[in-house]
């Protein structure tokens, strides 16, 4: 956490905002990836990084169609 000085871009947490550095890099609370400041869809850009929680919410909506179709 610290407090870049000067001019240069700034990197942040998506989710930490008080994580500033002045390089790209992890952040050391989550290990998110530090996006660069003012970066819009900041979280949508790091799930999209990571297509496994898409993989496994499809799984489990399918398991779950699955199950209530046989229910009736």
């Amino acid at each position: 956490m610290s407090d870049p000085q000067g001019g240069g871009q700034v990197y942040i947490c998506p989710m930490h905002s008080d994580v500033r550095e002045k390089g790209p890099g992890k952040c050391p609370h989550c290990g998110m990836e530090l996006l660069p400041e003012g970066t819009r869809f900041g979280m949508v850009r790091h799930m999209m990084s990571s297509p496994m929680p898409f993989i496994v919410m499809g799984a489990v909506l399918v398991v779950l169609m699955i199950i209530t179709v046989m229910w009736r």
